[in-house]
């Protein structure tokens, strides 16, 4: 797929039907990575109540009804100003074709018309083409504990071991 994909794209809120559809193609599109073990952690990462609860927030980008890739996000509740990007994933055919820039266009957007103005996320240091996006796409890496091999490092930050770099990007109402 390549950007003119985007013009046969819709893109809608998830529904808890949806929950099973995106479980379904996450080994896939992350080649399996990890096994087993690393099926069960994505699959926690994405639990249904993101479906139920954070639907409103959290978005499906499908051409001719195939999904292609989703965004799910939340509107912070202790920090009424953020917006919160959980997880991201695109079909890996349709990878540099924009879509995800497009979710994370429509992310801000809403942020922006509940009145917030920062958008917040993370990944693991050795998702270089994650940090690539998010740098692509505007956000800043944020202080962390330790810098390694350049990359701010917020250690232990979902718990031991599971490092983190975490992004911000401030968003600008339009004039």
């Amino acid at each position: 797929m390549n950007s003119s994909m985007l013009e046969g794209l819709s893109v809608r809120h998830p529904t808890t039907s949806d929950h099973a559809q995106v479980l379904a193609v996450m080994d896939a599109w992350w080649n399996n990575f990890g096994g087993t073990a690393g099926s069960q952690q994505r699959a926690a990462l994405v639990p249904r109540l993101f479906f139920q609860h954070f639907a409103s927030t959290s978005y499906l980008a499908e051409e001719r009804g195939r999904l292609v890739a989703f965004l799910i996000g939340f509107h912070s509740q202790s920090q009424p100003d953020t917006g919160y990007i959980h997880f991201v994933g695109v079909d890996p055919a349709a990878r540099r074709s924009g879509v995800a820039k497009r979710l994370y266009e429509q992310f801000f957007t809403d942020t922006l018309n509940k009145g917030g103005s920062t958008i917040r996320c993370i990944t693991s240091p050795g998702n270089t083409t994650s940090i690539a996006f998010h740098t692509g796409m505007g956000f800043a890496l944020e202080p962390g504990d330790v810098l390694r091999d350049g990359l701010p490092i917020h250690l232990d930050y979902d718990g031991p071991g599971l490092d983190r770099v975490s992004f911000v990007r401030h968003l600008i109402p339009a004039q």
